[in-house]
């Protein structure tokens, strides 16, 4: 029977330490080999906490799977912000570019049916850290794209 650890880890950045090395350490697994696979499938999400699930089923035998950011730390790390707003004010903008571009990496693990619907989730999720889009409060801009202003961005491909 295989046991699993779930963790939320920086990306790129894990450690034998908390919260990995205990969970792993009573498995008998080579900690160090497992945290090596964490960084190398995360490098490219540095900076970002990253959602990852080992199993491990022997203790040389073992599989690491790599969640996506949250859609929060997505718009983050598109801003170059590292946090955001507590209150009313706004603390960047961002393009409906990077907002589709967010929507194709969260997608999976969305509500949404389609591309549109799972933009218009990210762009809620601006509006709550305070950031715009297009210069446009997230109302506005979900208002727009319920409007059709932005239905070029949203063509999926065809299976």
């Amino acid at each position: 029977m295989a046991n699993f650890v779930e963790a939320l880890v920086p990306g790129g950045k894990a450690s034998a330490g908390p919260p990995l090395g205990p969970a792993l350490g009573p498995l008998g697994v080579n900690v160090a080999q497992v945290v090596a696979k964490i960084n190398e499938q995360t490098k490219d999400l540095n900076g970002m906490q990253v959602p990852v699930k080992v199993i491990v089923k022997s203790r040389t035998e073992f599989t690491v799977e790599v969640g996506t950011p949250p859609t929060s730390a997505l718009i983050l790390k598109e801003l170059g912000a590292e946090k955001g707003t507590g209150d009313r004010s706004t603390i960047g903008n961002i393009s409906m570019d990077q907002v589709v571009k967010i929507a194709n990496i969260k997608r999976r693990g969305l509500l949404s049916k389609t591309l549109k619907s799972a933009a218009k989730e990210v762009i809620g999720t601006a509006g709550s850290l305070g950031v715009t889009i297009d210069d446009m409060p997230s109302k506005e801009a979900q208002a727009a794209v319920v409007g059709g202003k932005y239905d070029t961005f949203f063509v999926e491909a065809k299976a």
